[in-house]
């Protein structure tokens, strides 16, 4: 098989979570035990950092890569899901895992993957985990895809981990209250291994403290002694200001909620240093600086055009969407317009009901098993006085709000990953 060829099959042959659903979720680690034995434990060759959270755990993967990047360090990244190329997932500095890696890795594995009954997911994880160990690289930085304590690359031990936030997502898998859902993140919590939280509450807090007490893992609230205030934006960056120390830092990934995610990683970065990990002030300013150039990072508050302005944002539940809404809300526009598509397992009217009322609406699904109807999208939107009309194809919508608009209006993209991965990014 050539790239393709083995990327459809991927997609079609190993269940998929980001594309069906509840059908390709596991509630244990056998399977991904069995294969870390079958090729040897390979994460144990590289130090690693582990990231959870509701919100944000992209973000601060990417801005921590890309300040180790600066520091020299061989660094891999392992994220999902992927926008545009299964790739995307798998990266050392920045590249792609090489096309003939993946095809080679499942010809000479496929069939341990058949045999196990493996997922999508649990057999990318192993291809992560030995990538970076032939790689020889010296750090891994490590997203969760669902949850922490039953999610696949829960069997790392790494250096340090970081809970981003908590919120209700997924609940069907991780519970419907915020001590349960956080108790489900908590699970990566690994004895002796410091663990930052990046944002304080009240409901998730005293499972923290519960946990990480037991796991004699030293606690850090970051939000309780760091913080950032939005200064301003320029053409490139936005500009924060580190309150404490008055100093001020420019990030390249745009939108203002990207301050609670900066404590997280600023705390984050004090931590490795007083660990030994040889990262200078300098690394982690132009870290911060070159988040994009360093790791390729798409899909957060990215704008894609400036008359009219354009933007996209892959927020996708109640959390993330209350922050993108506020965002929106600070932009200067004429008219708003807004491209708009969800999967089927979110609480849609919770996020409607915070959507602009001012807002004219394209509504639309992503050619994705999961994704939720076009049709009670907008016949759900009405209920909450939103305005519109149902479009077939993200691209079809995107390029009639982009027809109708005028230089002076705002188009903005989201609702769900697989919307935002339809267009040109």
């Amino acid at each position: 098989m050539n790239y393709q060829e083995t990327i459809n099959y991927l997609f079609n042959a190993l269940p998929m979570y980001q594309r069906i659903g509840q059908a390709a979720y596991k509630a244990d680690l056998d399977t991904t035990i069995r294969i870390d034995e079958y090729f040897g434990h390979p994460h144990i060759n590289f130090k690693s950092i582990h990231i959870a959270g509701t919100n944000g755990k992209g973000s601060v993967s990417h801005m921590i890569a890309s300040i180790l990047q600066e520091a020299g360090f061989k660094t891999g990244l392992y994220t999902s899901p992927h926008l545009k190329d299964f790739r995307e997932r798998i990266k050392i500095n920045g590249q792609m895992i090489s096309q003939e890696y993946v095809v080679d890795f499942v010809q000479k594995h496929n069939n341990i993957f058949k045999s196990l009954n493996a997922s999508f997911f649990e057999m990318t994880v192993a291809m992560a985990f030995k990538y970076f160990s032939d790689c020889k690289i010296d750090y891994a930085v490590i997203e969760v895809g669902m949850g922490g304590r039953l999610d696949s690359t829960n069997i790392i031990n790494p250096i340090l981990s970081i809970i981003t936030n908590i919120g209700k997502d997924h609940t069907k898998f991780l519970g419907e209250s915020i001590p349960e859902i956080a108790t489900e993140k908590a699970g990566i919590i690994k004895k002796n291994v410091p663990v930052i939280i990046s944002e304080t509450d009240e409901l998730s807090k005293p499972v923290f403290n519960s946990i990480a007490k037991r796991k004699d893992a030293d606690l850090y609230f970051a939000d309780q002694h760091i913080k950032f205030d939005y200064l301003c934006e320029n053409l490139n960056y936005n500009i924060y200001n580190l309150v404490r120390d008055n100093k001020i830092f420019e990030l390249d990934l745009k939108g203002n909620y990207q301050s609670k995610n900066l404590a997280a990683v600023y705390k984050s970065i004090r931590l490795l240093q007083k660990m030994g990990v040889e990262i200078t002030n300098e690394n982690l300013k132009y870290g911060l600086k070159n988040i994009i150039k360093n790791t390729g990072i798409k899909g957060r508050w990215q704008i894609l055009n400036k008359e009219p302005l354009v933007v996209c944002d892959v927020g996708h539940n109640y959390e993330g969407v209350s922050y993108v809404v506020k965002q929106i809300m600070k932009q200067s526009f004429k008219k708003l317009r807004i491209v708009w598509g969800m999967v089927n397992d979110k609480d849609i009217s919770k996020i409607l009901n915070i959507l602009p009322k001012n807002a004219y609406y394209y509504f639309t699904q992503a050619g994705i098993p999961r994704a939720l109807s076009a049709n009670l999208l907008y016949q759900e939107a009405i209920k909450y006085g939103l305005k519109g009309e149902i479009i077939r194809g993200v691209k079809n919508a995107y390029n009639k709000a982009i027809i109708q608009s005028g230089e002076n209006d705002m188009v903005f993209i989201g609702g769900s990953t697989f919307v935002v991965a339809e267009i040109d990014l």
